[in-house]
Order: structure tokens, then C-alpha cells, then sequence
């Protein structure tokens, strides 16, 4: 990776990546971690058996890909999201 990323930031990479409707597009503008490194670091910080499921979860998830999202999908995250995770950074 290109950036040294905190363990504070791999903790919310993690978050981000779990949610469902977090685009991996939002992790990168973000963190500036693609798709790939994102999958790197969940196998590397996930136990085997939650990183297979969390893989079969997102795989060609649309909600996980900003280009294959439907125009109903016009925003990743929900409206309770700043208060569960005190994320600081507003998402535009």
C-alpha cells in the first residue's frame, strides 16, 4: 500500500467495508485504498471463516459498487451512521 494507514483507520476500513451500502468508491476517496487493498486487509484482520462470508456477502454487490448501483441507491450510509461510529468526516 501506498499510505501508512493507522490502526485507527484499518478499524474503520474494516466498519466501512462490512456495511453493505459503503461503496468500496468511498473506502478509496477516503483512505485512498482501492477495491483490492480493502480485500487484503479484511483477509488480513478478519478470521478465515468471517472473511469468506463477508466475500460471498459483497461479491457483485451492487450497493458495493458505485457503477452498479440503481439511481434508488443515492447514498452509502445511513442516517443513524455519524452517531454509531462518531465518524467525523462528512461523506460527499
Amino acid at each position: 500500500m501506498t499510505t501508512q494507514l493507522t490502526e485507527q483507520d484499518i478499524d474503520r476500513i474494516v466498519e466501512m467495508a462490512w456495511e453493505d451500502r459503503t461503496p468500496f468508491d468511498a473506502i478509496e476517496m477516503q483512505f485512498g485504498v482501492n477495491e483490492s487493498q480493502v480485500i487484503e486487509i479484511m483477509r488480513k484482520e478478519m478470521k478465515a471463516s468471517s472473511f469468506r462470508m463477508w466475500r460471498k456477502r459483497v461479491t457483485g454487490r451492487g450497493t458495493k459498487h458505485a457503477a452498479l448501483r440503481t439511481d434508488d441507491v443515492n447514498r452509502h450510509r445511513c442516517s443513524r451512521q455519524r452517531s454509531i461510529s462518531n465518524n467525523k468526516i462528512s461523506k460527499r
